[in-house]
């Protein structure tokens, strides 16, 4: 049986205890890529109707990312944008920013978050929506840099007939990538005294 802490409260806990939860939580962590990839592997049964799975969507989107020389954390959010589809199917992007944002820079976390948003100019206009509802954005500094993300890489990734790379492929830049200690300091435990 594993050690568990003595409080029932988190108030009541004690230095050892959260030594013992950092430790377990630590180890953990050092399995996210295989979850990051388990959930990959679902997005190829979710989302009927489209000429393709969502999984294969992604894949696209990595592979003209990589083809087109985008750096590793770019391929990356193009290869987990759509990760959040199947728990959080109206925030998909969010969800998807909020795994990343540990391992890859702002502008990668920020894309992935903004890329729903984005998306809505290609068909939110045939349901009355407002098209153009990504100029409010326009003066942020990655603006152009998700329009691009959109334009070159995700709208353009339901097509059939597209030979993209495997999920293999990826594997080792997913792995790569979060076994990376998280760099934003929000993340980072305290260090023990």
């Amino acid at each position: 049986m594993s050690r568990v802490v003595s409080f029932r409260q988190m108030e009541h806990g004690t230095r050892e205890d959260y030594l013992l939860l950092d430790e377990s939580e630590r180890r953990y962590a050092a399995t996210l890529p295989e979850r990051v990839l388990e959930s990959l592997r679902r997005l190829d049964h979710s989302l009927e109707g489209y000429p393709v799975s969502r999984l294969t969507h992604c894949l696209q989107a990595a592979t003209r990312a990589a083809r087109s020389g985008a750096d590793e954390e770019l391929i990356l959010g193009a290869l987990l944008h759509d990760i959040g589809d199947e728990l959080a199917p109206y925030n998909h992007a969010e969800l998807a920013a909020a795994i990343l944002r540990p391992y890859v820079r702002p502008e990668v976390s920020w894309i992935v978050e903004q890329h729903g948003l984005f998306q809505n100019y290609y068909y939110v206009h045939h349901f009355g929506g407002d098209r153009n509802a990504r100029e409010r954005l326009r003066d942020h500094p990655w603006y152009e840099a998700c329009k691009r993300f959109c334009a070159a890489w995700d709208q353009c990734s339901f097509d059939p007939d597209y030979r993209s790379e495997s999920l293999a492929y990826f594997e080792p830049l997913v792995r790569r990538i979060f076994a990376r200690a998280p760099h934003d300091p929000r993340y980072l435990p305290a260090a023990p005294d």
